[in-house]
């Protein structure tokens, strides 16, 4: 066919106008319950494991806590656990009795609502409910301008708060990247906590370095909640803990932090991030294992000092290449740990974390797409209520890419719709829609009324994949995706102000040393 034949009029005119007119439907707002896409979805639908699989693990995770048990408790910590009822043996190691541990979990909070500043963002994490967003610690930006790493500053992490405050598809700020720019360790946890805040009103997840930070942190949070009473009301930041050094050892500086923090009304993120086969076991079921039994500890340590605390079973095991040792959060096997893990955590019963999204790729490519969509959908599919590290992490977790975190809004997109799954009811299986097209109808459903009632409600569009034809990609003049990622984080930075009331910001800044713009 000639391109003169293509380019004839009628034919050009009438595709145009129905594609216009389909544009234009689409960009109506719809109701939050019509959408086809939201935070919390059911997932659930895929189980890397069987039954006495998971009966298996827990036995096993019962066994490791009674008879390694884990060692270097600080002290608050051994009088919580000991008074509780563990055991403390003359190697130092608190043993748990199976017992304990299933007393506690009977107190365990379940059903919690992680808060955002806007109610709006509230993520309710009960069942196989699902929420993606951000977590790490990059040391690094990715540069797309040049193709290199560079330091994170304060303003990187502002920034990538700016960008999630924007992204419906991911649910949740947990702090991403260090401030490299900020040398004092205390001004670097008040920078961390108000870059957060200041950037969006989603829920925020953060850590400190130390745990004499904590307090003066909390002097800051109930300025911005207006009160400690307004903060313990609706407490809008969770603590990122790792309590554990796996293998199966207490981080003391950690559990004084999580204590500190449990005192002040903070949720707290159980976090055991073991790497199979270097500091967890190499079989993927053995890896499960142990960070089941190191979560389990932490369930004990939380619910012996405050009963039903909200606490988030945070089972992070990762992978490595056992070829060089190196991480490979990229991997399927990644992505498998993580579902087992969600299994894990619908069988006992607890809101539970863990990662995905990651990429071993040093820049957004072809690799960093397949990672992350790979990963992303096992744990959607698993039905993971808090999905970590989901969109922007790089390098195994040393560079976070802001461009990254905009073209994941679009993977997470999809990932949702999958988690979302078919819809089968009177309407979506009745056959009354073909028997007006088959029977004396145009003999297509374009433009007929179930169509476009159904293209806004049963289908996710990408805000940055490119579905054009080849021709038409060619007549918009080549558009590539990274130099599109690039327009839309600039074009949302530069309209995306603080979430902070202006004056309330000022005395902030007057009475803190920020780092940021």
């Amino acid at each position: 066919m000639s391109d003169e034949g293509v380019n004839c009029a009628p034919r050009r005119t009438a595709r145009a106008g129905g594609r216009e007119a389909r544009r234009a439907l689409r960009a109506a707002p719809l109701a939050e319950n019509l959408r086809p896409i939201r935070a919390g979805l059911t997932g659930g639908q895929y189980r890397p494991l069987g039954d006495g699989d998971v009966a298996r693990i827990h036995a096993s995770a019962l066994e490791a806590l009674e008879v390694i048990g884990l060692s270097q408790a600080p002290e608050s910590g051994v009088e919580i656990l000991t008074g509780a009822g563990a055991v403390q043996g003359d190697d130092g190691r608190i043993r748990f009795p199976r017992a304990l541990v299933e007393d506690m979990l009977a107190l365990a909070a379940r059903d919690i609502t992680l808060f955002g500043r806007d109610p709006k963002h509230d993520l309710h994490l009960t069942g196989s409910n699902v929420h993606f967003g951000t977590a790490g610690a990059a040391v690094h930006v990715v540069d797309l301008e040049t193709d290199s790493y560079r330091d994170s500053t304060a303003q990187d992490l502002y920034d990538a708060a700016r960008l999630t405050q924007h992204l419906d598809n991911v649910h949740f700020f947990q702090r991403a990247m260090v401030a490299r720019d900020v040398t004092d360790n205390l001004e670097m946890d008040l920078n961390t906590l108000y870059a957060c805040c200041a950037g969006t009103t989603k829920h925020v997840g953060t850590s400190f370095s130390d745990p004499a930070h904590v307090a003066p942190s909390f002097e800051m949070i109930h300025r911005i909640a207006g009160g400690e009473a307004a903060w313990r009301a609706r407490p809008f930041i969770s603590n990122s803990n790792c309590f554990v050094v796996p293998p199966m050892k207490f981080a003391e500086e950690s559990c004084i932090t999580m204590e500190a923090c449990i005192r002040g009304g903070m949720p707290v993120l159980l976090l055991s991030a073991g790497q199979a086969g270097a500091t967890a076991p190499a079989p993927i079921a053995l890896a499960i294992v142990q960070a089941m039994a190191e979560c389990l500890a932490g369930v004990v340590y939380v619910n012996a000092m405050a009963p039903g605390h909200p606490a988030i079973f945070g089972t992070w095991p990762f992978v490595s290449d056992l070829r060089t040792g190196a991480m490979s959060g990229g991997s399927a096997e990644q992505a498998l740990l993580t579902a087992g893990c969600a299994q894990m955590h619908r069988f006992y019963g607890l809101p539970g974390g863990a990662a995905a999204g990651i990429s071993d790729s040093k820049l957004p490519d072809m690799q960093a797409g397949w990672e992350q969509a790979i990963t992303n959908t096992l744990a959607g599919l698993s039905g993971l209520n808090m999905v970590y590290e989901a969109v922007g992490m790089h390098a195994s977790l040393l560079g976070f890419c802001l461009e990254s975190l905009v073209l994941g809004d679009d993977i997470l997109g999809q990932v949702l719709r999958c988690v979302r799954g078919i819809d089968v009811t009177d309407e979506t299986t009745s056959i009354e829609a073909m028997k007006a097209v088959c029977l004396g109808g145009p003999g297509h459903y374009l433009g007929s009324e179930q169509t476009l009632r159904f293209m806004q409600t049963e289908y996710v569009y990408p805000t940055l994949g490119n579905r054009m034809s080849p021709k038409e990609w060619v007549e918009a003049d080549r558009p590539q995706l990274l130099e599109r990622a690039i327009a839309r984080k600039n074009e949302i930075l530069s309209k995306a102000g603080t979430q902070i009331d202006p004056q309330l910001d000022a005395a902030i800044r007057r009475d803190y040393n920020i780092y940021f713009r």
